[in-house]
């Protein structure tokens, strides 16, 4: 009786934690770079693949209008999350040399209006919002009370 009541814990514990980690990526078909949608207002309209990922509210991969900038890019994602990193967000961009990672400043750009710290979004970018130090801790104390948590369950049940 007491086997099959930890491993009840373990599970649901395991439950939560995974629970927790429930950022989902998709993936795409990288046969081209550019795609035609059409015209609007007798403008033509070329498309690309765009990914975002890390402290947003949707990651994910989207696809938008080939002059679409970071600012657009990170909207359509739903915004910022309260623990993203706005001075740090990166972007990988692949070139014929391989990936150069582009770093861009947000905080400074809503501090000062300075347009030309938004770099323009181009095929196959990847964005990264990493989180704060805060979240970082966050994350850490979070795993550690639930480890706690079932060892002092464990304990409980070795006892009776």
């Amino acid at each position: 009786m007491k086997y099959w009541m930890i491993a009840v814990l373990l599970i649901a514990s395991a439950f939560l934690v995974a629970q927790t980690q429930s950022n989902q990526y998709q993936a795409m078909n990288n046969s081209s770079s550019y795609f035609y949608s059409g015209s609007l207002n007798n403008t033509e309209q070329l498309k690309i693949y765009t990914y975002i990922w890390g402290q947003v509210k949707k990651t994910g991969l989207y696809i938008v209008p080939d002059n679409t900038d970071l600012l657009a890019l990170i909207s359509l994602a739903g915004g910022p999350t309260e623990d993203a990193k706005l001075s740090k967000i990166r972007i990988i961009r692949p070139t014929t040399d391989g990936e150069k990672i582009i770093f861009v400043n947000l905080k400074k750009y809503i501090e000062s209006g300075d347009e030309t710290l938004i770099p323009v979004m181009q095929p196959g970018d990847t964005v990264i919002m990493s989180g704060s130090i805060y979240y970082a801790f966050y994350r850490v104390v979070d795993f550690l009370s639930k480890v706690a948590i079932v060892l002092s369950v464990v304990a409980t049940v070795n006892a009776l």
